[in-house]
């Protein structure tokens, strides 16, 4: 097996076999995001040895492996026909397998396109993971994330419509105290609009400041303020209670100042509840500020 950079996946992902199928993040502007930028620059490795890794695993591991991830940033930047081809040679050298799942960006969506994507599903892909961060336009330029609302809505129907499943991410705390609560509503609209495809799953990050960011370079500089997490605690409320649904809601992070599960609408009282009880508590109840190194 071969590996190269930074390999990252999410925590939903942490019994599946990992193997490479692109390097690096295509993007690679986003403010806040440091995982790439020192290297490597993307690329998408030959498929003929993604299918060597594959057989590797197969012959390491046997044929009982049942979900599978490709990291980097955004593996769904391959090429549909290569990306389809390893989701499909993966399907037969793991006759169990029941999960293959990729980081995917809004403009590779895009890209690939309702034919392409219903192309991807057919070959076995099944799950995106994609980092929307935020439904609010002036924060998305800020943080130079690359796409817009609108993209965003089209992109999230347009994968769930060709029948994959979907995890957005939602970063809270990202538009800083000033513009929390536009950032809340804003955000909780893109996902009520993506959601008429279909149910989702909706995972809470929390804003931490990394190395090497623009991000943290603002902050040192007294242009950007951190929210409180008493401020983080009321945006998330505020994303919750304007959610729509049907939608499966988690912030199972590190980053997070409370651990947040349910249902929506069927869980929303009990999640407020507990975002109300957290708000109350002092500052020192929460973990500290930080500067993430990894």
């Amino acid at each position: 097996m071969r590996y190269e950079g930074p390999i990252y996946r999410p925590p939903s992902e942490a019994d599946s076999l990992l193997v490479q199928a692109t390097v690096g993040c295509p993007h690679n502007k986003c403010s806040f995001c440091m995982t790439y930028k020192k290297g490597p620059p993307f690329r998408v490795r030959p498929v003929s040895e993604i299918l060597e890794d594959l057989t590797e695993a197969r012959r390491e591991l046997g044929p009982g492996v049942h979900t599978l991830f490709f990291p980097a940033g955004d593996s769904l930047a391959m090429p549909t026909e290569e990306l389809a081809q390893i989701c499909a040679e993966a399907h037969k050298l793991f006759p169990h397998m029941e999960r293959i799942t990729v980081y995917a960006g809004v403009k590779s969506i895009l890209k690939h396109g309702a034919e392409g994507l219903r192309r991807l599903k057919a070959a076995g892909l099944m799950r995106l993971h994609v980092g929307l961060e935020s439904g609010h336009d002036p924060t998305l330029l800020r943080v130079k994330k690359g796409v817009t609302s609108a993209q965003q809505i089209q992109a999230g129907r347009m994968a769930l419509e060709a029948g994959l499943e979907l995890s957005l991410y939602v970063m809270l705390g990202l538009a800083g105290p000033d513009e929390s609560q536009a950032h809340a509503k804003a955000t909780a609209e893109v996902v009520n609009a993506i959601n008429q495809a279909g149910a989702l799953t909706l995972r809470l990050r929390t804003l931490l400041p990394k190395i090497n960011t623009l991000l943290l370079h603002q902050i040192n500089k007294g242009r950007f303020t951190l929210c409180t997490p008493q401020q983080t605690l009321a945006e998330a409320g505020a994303i919750i209670a304007a959610l729509t649904g049907p939608l499966s809601l988690h912030s199972d992070h590190y980053t997070n100042h409370l651990n947040l599960a349910g249902r929506i609408p069927q869980d929303r009282d009990r999640l407020m509840g507990q975002i109300e009880a957290a708000g109350r508590l002092p500052r020192d109840a929460f973990r500290a500020d930080f500067v993430g190194t990894q």
